[in-house]
C-alpha cells in the first residue's frame, strides 16, 4: 500500500509539472543573424525567470514576412507574441485579432516609466494600446565634416534653404561628390513625405473631410525642390534606384555628404567612418519654422487568440523592460522607449544627439505616416516609388505626381472614415 501511495504521489507530481510547463510561440518579422541571437539571449533570461515556460522562436525574413505572417494566421497556425511593425498594425487590430494591453499596462510598475512617444504610439489604432513599441526609427541628417570643410561650411544646414545652398556648395567640389544621398528606390516614401510636409509647415495629411493636403501647391512645392535637386546634380544620378544599403554606402564612401536616416544606418556607418569625421543634426526646418521627421517604429503585440495571456504579457512585459530595452535599442539600431535614456553613455554622443534633439523640441514634430489605412501599404511600396522616379527623371510633374498620391490617399482615408 505504501509503495502504491509513494507512486500515486509521483505520478500526480509528474502530471502536475506536465499541465504547469507552458510553450509560447513568438515570431519575429525584422531578422538578422545578430538580432535573432540577441532576442534568443533576452527570452533565455525571461525562461530562467519563469520556470515551466518554454518560447519557441520563428524569424520570417523582411523581404517576404508580410505575406508569410499572414499565411500563418490565415492556417490558424498564429502565434502567441509578434513583432509587429507599425504599417501592419491596423490590418490586424482592425480584424480583432490583436489584444488590447490596457488592463496589463495600468497593473504594470513600468508604465509610468514609457515615453510619451511610447505611449502615443503604441496606441496609435484606434487610441488602443494593441503594442508596446521597442523603440522608434527616426529620421535625422547625418553629415560628413571633412567635406563640409572642404566646402568652407562648419555646421549642418539649419533650414530647407541652407540645405540646398550646402549640398550646391559640396557638389560645387567636383571629383563626383553630391550634397544629399537622395532615396529614390525601395523605401524612399518618407523622404518625398518630408520634403512635401516641411513646405506644407503641417503633419496633417487630410483635412476634416478626409481630402488630402498632398497637393496643395506648399507640398508641391517640396516636391520641386527635390525633382530640382536632382536635375542640377546635387545629388548622384544613380539615386533614382537607390535604396537603404546604397544611400548608407554613399554618405560612407563620401560620395554625398548628407543623409537622412534612422539610427539603423549610425551601425554601418560608425564602422565605416571614425567618430570625430561625421556627426548627426536635427533634419532641417521647413520656411514656417517646423520640421516633421517621419518615424517608424515596431513593438511587442499579442495575438488575442493565445491561451496564454498572462505568459504571454509577461514576456511583452520582459522584453519591454527599461534593461532589456537599452540593450535591444543598442543593437538594433532604435530611439529607447524609456524616459531618461539619452543620458546614458551609450546615447550620449553627438551620434545620438539630432534625434534626442527632434524628441524633445517643439519645432520637430515627429510623424508617423498613416499607417491606420490598410491601403498605406501598397502607396509606401509601389505607387509613391514609381511615381517619385518618374518625378525625378522629368517624365512627370510634381502638380501630377502629388494629384495621383492626394486622388489615392484620399479615397483611403474617406473610406476609413465612412467605416468608423
Amino acid at each position: 500500500m505504501r509503495s502504491m501511495a509513494a507512486g500515486a504521489l509521483a505520478l500526480a507530481l509528474t502530471a502536475g509539472s506536465a499541465l504547469a510547463d507552458t510553450t509560447l510561440r513568438l515570431t519575429e518579422v525584422i531578422t538578422s543573424p545578430q538580432r535573432t541571437e540577441h532576442l534568443k539571449g533576452m527570452i533565455a533570461k525571461f525562461e530562467a525567470a519563469n520556470p515551466g515556460v518554454t518560447v519557441e522562436v520563428t524569424s520570417l525574413p523582411w523581404g517576404q514576412a508580410f505575406e508569410k505572417l499572414a499565411t500563418m494566421v490565415q492556417g490558424g497556425n498564429i502565434p502567441d507574441v509578434v513583432e509587429m511593425p507599425d504599417r501592419w498594425l491596423a490590418l490586424y487590430a482592425a480584424n480583432g485579432q490583436l489584444e488590447d494591453l490596457s488592463a496589463y499596462l495600468k497593473d504594470w510598475p513600468v508604465t509610468e516609466q514609457l515615453t510619451d512617444r511610447a505611449v502615443q504610439f503604441g496606441s496609435w489604432y484606434n487610441d488602443t494600446p494593441y503594442m508596446i513599441p521597442y523603440g522608434f526609427y527616426i529620421r535625422a541628417m547625418f553629415w560628413n565634416k571633412e567635406l563640409f570643410a572642404e566646402a568652407g561650411m562648419t555646421e549642418p544646414p539649419r533650414t530647407t534653404a541652407e540645405f540646398v545652398e550646402a549640398s550646391r556648395k559640396i557638389a560645387a567640389l567636383g571629383g563626383g561628390k553630391t550634397g544629399y544621398c537622395l532615396r529614390g528606390g525601395p523605401g524612399a516614401t518618407n523622404g518625398y513625405i518630408m520634403f512635401m510636409l516641411n513646405e506644407l509647415g503641417s503633419n496633417e495629411f487630410f483635412d476634416a473631410e478626409g481630402n488630402s493636403t498632398l497637393d496643395k501647391p506648399e507640398a508641391v512645392r517640396g516636391l520641386q525642390i527635390l525633382a530640382d535637386m536632382y536635375r542640377e546634380g546635387l545629388v548622384p544620378k544613380d539615386s533614382v534606384n537607390w535604396g537603404f544599403n546604397e544611400i548608407v554606402a554613399g554618405f560612407y564612401s563620401g560620395t554625398c555628404a548628407m543623409l537622412d536616416q534612422d539610427p539603423d544606418a549610425l551601425i554601418a556607418v560608425a564602422e565605416r567612418m571614425p567618430a570625430d569625421k561625421f556627426a548627426v543634426a536635427p533634419m532641417p526646418l521647413g520656411p514656417a519654422g517646423k520640421s516633421f521627421p517621419t518615424m517608424g517604429y515596431a513593438g511587442w503585440a499579442m495575438f488575442s487568440s493565445t491561451e496564454h495571456k498572462d505568459e504571454s504579457w509577461k514576456l511583452i512585459a520582459h522584453l519591454s523592460s527599461p534593461e532589456m530595452n537599452l540593450e535591444w535599442a543598442k543593437v538594433v539600431g532604435v530611439i529607447p522607449i524609456h524616459k531618461g535614456a539619452e543620458k546614458d553613455p551609450f546615447f550620449d554622443t553627438e551620434q545620438y544627439r539630432g534625434w534626442f534633439t527632434e524628441l524633445n523640441d517643439p519645432r520637430w514634430q515627429l510623424t508617423a505616416m498613416p499607417t491606420y489605412l490598410e491601403e498605406f501599404g501598397f502607396f509606401a511600396d509601389q505607387i509613391s516609388i514609381s511615381g517619385g522616379q518618374e518625378l525625378l527623371l522629368g517624365q512627370r510633374t510634381p502638380e501630377d505626381v502629388a494629384g495621383e498620391w492626394a486622388a489615392y490617399l484620399t479615397e483611403a482615408q474617406k473610406k476609413w472614415l465612412a467605416a468608423r
